[in-house]
């Protein structure tokens, strides 16, 4: 399996840059993994809502041309369902079962994900009704993702 993490931003925080590479080093074992990184869109503080879509909409863009046609897209939104360690690790499983060998998971910039890569996601998948940076956001789904693998093979770990 192939998995994408594609995302808006860089990080720019040692102590995540380190956790994102162990995690990335971990998930070797047992996938191929790309973190792509598109640029975000420089915002004021104070934008109006059309404002704000308008600056999603662009990065929006930039993830959309990121996709591969024939990806599994899984999209990080508040609004999207939240799944258990173990619920996730059946999703990826069930994701291969049905011959989908590359999966995307997307993750936003600091306004979220524009209405145009929430309808190519194939599911939106939410972590929790709290709202996390971003960046930080990419650590703890390389670990989410790596818990999946382990409890896929009943390897421990994730207890």
């Amino acid at each position: 399996m192939n998995i994408d993490i594609l995302t808006v931003g860089k990080i720019k925080e040692k102590y995540l840059n380190e956790g994102i590479k162990e995690y990335s080093k971990r998930l070797s074992r047992y996938c191929g993994l790309d973190i792509i990184e598109v640029d975000d869109e420089k915002a004021p503080e104070n934008l109006s809502d059309k404002e704000m879509e308008m600056i999603k909409d662009r990065e929006g863009d930039k993830i959309l041309s990121k996709i591969p046609a024939a990806a599994f897209v899984v999209a990080l939104a508040i609004e999207g369902k939240q799944l258990s360690s173990e619920d996730l690790s059946q999703k990826l499983s069930d994701i291969m079962v049905e011959g989908n060998s590359h999966v995307v998971f997307v993750i936003g910039g600091s306004l979220g994900l524009s209405k145009e890569v929430l309808k190519r996601a194939n599911l939106k998948l939410s972590f929790s009704k709290m709202t996390f940076p971003h960046q930080l956001m990419r650590m703890i789904l390389l670990e989410q993702i790596y818990r999946a693998f382990r409890i896929m093979r009943n390897e421990p770990y994730h207890k």
